[in-house]
């Protein structure tokens, strides 16, 4: 594989860029005209632009990308996260055209593509479910019915989506009917598909996932665990790796469950086994993710593995060059997804020019980025701008490195999520591990950081009145 064809853009098509250079690849970027002058577009080796800033007329057009990737000679294409990540049909074009699509095969992606269809697949393998229905219904009435005899509250879920779209928590029986057109009507609108499937609510869950890798010789492994429960509107926001919670014999559990959903669907490559925990780290199988995740970067620092580069050996038909028994756990690190989005307005999205745009830097930090001083940020795309890792030999040692980190991130021209990090670092629940994905919605307080903003805005000037007056001192002492 000596030419790459990164279909995507922003901080994921800069991170594995990284990696093909590393390799000895050379790369191919695909941009739309808002995109022309961002790094992605610079660092790679050839550029060609495919449309105009909607997805829908430039990343999204898939057969556009194998005209300029067949033109070009391209032997893989890297479909990051997003867009064509986990569409079967553009990998099964790929590999028609005779270019390797680096992740899974296109029956892997269909079938854990939508959840029904997961949970009938790994129903075999022993793997705990939370108890529901496990078959795609609309039939309001009956719904009603199974909802009763599992017992609410209960979540209705949209069978082919996630996000939250299509998602609503049942409290009580007299909210069913609403909730359940709405859930119905949402489904439909985001996904095209009105299908929603019902099961228990867990009222205190934590979300962890468990990493995988296969190659195509039967060898499966899994690289431990990371907590992602610190989420808003269920779209996580703050990953961690190792969890805080785990016992060793749930990890160990949880890690062979995560292999088994993995050779249920004859995976390939790198993906994401997701699972709810209660508070009796009793766990339940999710969904899988068969793409690389935003957050693997905390896997990478406790695994000292690349993920991108393991998903391109992979790919070229090279056997994992370890076995479980040699991975081990070193370290801890932390991730914040650096959103364009005010914190202090329920998390508003938030575009404009980047004023100013600094990184930190030093031992421990690490910045997946993929936009610079100067730049606006468009509204077309997703709004995560960055993601700032940070890694150290304990989980304090990593949150104090992230507070460190969030304080020299200097930002202005946009609001972003930088300081709602801050605010779950420095928070008790977050630091003793006393947290599920209801954090935001027990803890987080907007008013807390205005005040706290507005504290440090007064010291401010009060030290610049104290300088300004020591100032005029000196200025009148006679010669």
């Amino acid at each position: 594989m000596k030419k790459i064809l990164v279909a995507n853009r922003g901080e994921i098509a800069v991170r594995i860029m990284t990696t093909a250079k590393k390799m000895g690849i050379k790369t191919v970027a695909v941009y739309s005209t808002v995109d022309r002058n961002a790094p992605h577009v610079r660092m790679a080796d050839e550029a060609v632009c495919i449309g105009e800033a909607p997805s829908n007329q430039s990343y999204l057009l898939g057969d556009k990308i194998l005209e300029v990737a067949k033109s070009l000679n391209v032997d893989g294409i890297h479909p990051g996260y997003g867009f064509l990540s986990e569409n079967s049909n553009f990998a099964l074009a790929c590999n028609a055209a005779g270019i390797t699509f680096i992740g899974p095969d296109t029956h892997a992606i269909e079938v854990m593509g939508n959840k029904l269809a997961a949970k009938e697949t790994v129903k075999d393998y022993n793997i705990p479910m939370v108890p529901g229905l496990d078959e795609a219904i609309t039939d309001v009435a009956k719904a009603k019915q199974v909802a009763k005899e599992i017992g609410f509250p209960i979540l209705i879920k949209a069978a082919a989506g996630g996000g939250g779209k299509g998602m609503r928590i049942v409290e009580k029986e007299e909210e069913f009917e609403s909730q359940m057109q709405r859930a119905i009507s949402e489904a439909t609108n985001a996904f095209g598909d009105g299908s929603v499937f019902i099961e228990k609510y867990i009222g205190s869950p934590r979300h962890i996932e468990i990493q995988v890798l296969a190659d195509k010789h039967g060898n499966v492994v899994h690289l431990f665990e990371r907590e992602c429960s610190i989420q808003r509107r269920h779209q996580k926001v703050i990953e961690e790796a190792p969890s805080a919670v785990l016992t060793p014999e749930v990890r160990k559990a949880m890690g062979e469950a995560a292999i088994k959903v993995a050779k249920s669907c004859d995976y390939v490559g790198a993906g994401t086994v997701e699972f709810l925990i209660d508070e009796h780290l009793n766990f339940y199988f999710l969904e899988m993710n068969t793409r690389l995740q935003v957050e693997h970067p905390v896997s990478e620092l406790i695994t000292g593995l690349d993920l991108v580069e393991m998903q391109i050996k992979v790919a070229r038909g090279e056997k994992l060059p370890f076995t479980q028994e040699d991975l081990e756990i070193k370290g801890h690190a932390m991730e914040l997804r650096i959103y364009a989005e005010d914190p202090l307005n329920d998390f508003l999205p938030s575009v404009g020019n980047l004023e100013i745009y600094q990184l930190p830097t030093g031992e421990g930090i690490r910045v997946d980025n993929g936009i610079e001083e100067g730049m606006d940020v468009p509204i077309y795309y997703d709004p995560m701008l960055a993601k700032l890792i940070t890694y150290g030999q304990t989980r304090e040692e990593a949150i104090e490195i992230m507070i460190e980190a969030i304080k020299a991130y200097k930002v202005k021209g946009i609001s972003t999520t930088l300081p709602f990090g801050k605010f779950v670092m420095e928070h008790n629940a977050f630091r003793e591990g006393h947290f599920d994905t209801n954090f935001v919605k027990k803890y987080y307080n907007a008013d807390l950081i205005k005040e706290e903003y507005k504290d440090e805005a007064e010291i401010a000037a009060y030290l610049a009145l104290q300088m300004y007056l020591e100032d005029q001192k000196q200025l009148r002492l006679p010669n």
